[in-house]
């Protein structure tokens, strides 16, 4: 099984995609080996300051050491040249906040995930055609679970995942997966700033483990 097709079928399985940013190399590591540790295998490292190229580069190492059948994606990639000067620095997959052809268009000469971010149905249509398998639908608390809802039976061939806004409480999660989502993206709800600058580590392993019990709950 290609690795595209491996995480088309782990990303959902997991029901949920942490995304984070942190400048500090060592507390970005850190928060790589809790989330392994709470039993994730895939996380988006996003790409939203200047130290993230040289922070990926340290957390593909430690996945490489340390970490086994951990999946390292890149998110915030906005064109095809940094989508290419990510892949060479270790990105299993690609999330882009947008839908950027140039991106669509490097990740296929690598057979790679990319998953574009996209709020329209023209979008999603566009994102098709492009060969897209996985939607981000961005931003999710603009979106809404109705808006999932809506076009669910228009694309049965996508799998769709909400970005922003996605809570930690089970009537937030449950509104999205009964709506139709895959997975749901994580991020400062997830990974926060208190735990990210007091280096809450058990916190963010606590909570990881709260948020897979529940999506196992409503899964049952």
């Amino acid at each position: 099984m290609s690795k595209k097709a491996e995480l088309l079928n782990l990303i959902p399985e997991q029901g949920i995609l942490p995304l984070y940013f942190n400048k500090d190399k060592e507390t970005s590591i850190g928060l790589l080996k809790a989330l392994y540790s709470a039993g994730i295998r895939a996380v988006e490292y996003t790409n939203r300051g200047e130290a993230a190229l040289a922070n990926f580069k340290e957390m593909r190492k430690v996945v490489d050491s340390e970490l086994q059948g951990m999946y390292l994606g890149i998110g915030t990639i906005k064109d095809g040249a940094m989508a290419q000067t990510f892949i060479d620095a270790g990105a299993d997959y690609i999330i882009c906040p947008g839908l950027v052809e140039s991106v669509a268009e490097v990740a296929d000469k690598y057979d790679m995930l990319w998953a574009p971010g996209c709020m329209t149905p023209s979008e999603i249509i566009r994102a098709e055609t492009l060969g897209a398998k996985m939607i981000k639908l961005f931003p999710g608390n603009v979106l809404g679970p109705g808006f999932m809802s809506a076009i669910k039976e228009l694309f049965p061939n996508l799998k769709f995942m909400p970005t922003g806004g996605v809570d930690l409480d089970r009537a937030n999660i449950e509104g999205w997966f009964k709506a139709g989502v895959c997975a749901v993206g994580m991020g400062s709800k997830l990974v926060s700033k208190d735990v990210m600058e007091n280096k809450k580590y058990d916190e963010l392993i606590a909570s990881t483990k709260s948020v897979l019990e529940i999506i196992k709950s409503i899964r049952a």
